[in-house]
């Protein structure tokens, strides 16, 4: 089961499109659900680093691209311009 659910989200592919060989997609996805739920991917993620934290398997340097990191045009809380004053823009509501 954890195969199939790395496979999954390395792929990136709806759960219903996991290849036969993994079983049952829905089996799949109730194990990965129940494991968010219950704590259990978090005690292995903490696990892991720990393990190779001690055995200096971890170099934690770490370099973001900008083509991950890109935020949603209404993510922002900057009041949106565009282009002109107010002035103008009140001035040609006016004028209809």
């Amino acid at each position: 089961m954890v195969e199939a659910i790395i496979w999954r989200y390395r792929v990136g592919s709806p759960w219903r499109d996991l290849p036969a060989e993994f079983g049952p997609w829905q089996t799949a996805w109730k194990r990965h659900r129940r494991f968010s739920e219950d704590g259990t991917w978090d005690k292995i993620h903490a696990e892991l680093l720990r393990d190779a934290d001690e055995g200096e398997g971890i170099d934690w340097q770490v370099s973001v691209d900008s083509t991950i990191n890109r935020a949603h045009q209404h993510a922002t809380n900057l009041p949106r311009s565009t282009g002109g004053s107010v002035e103008l823009q009140e001035s040609s509501r006016r004028a209809r």
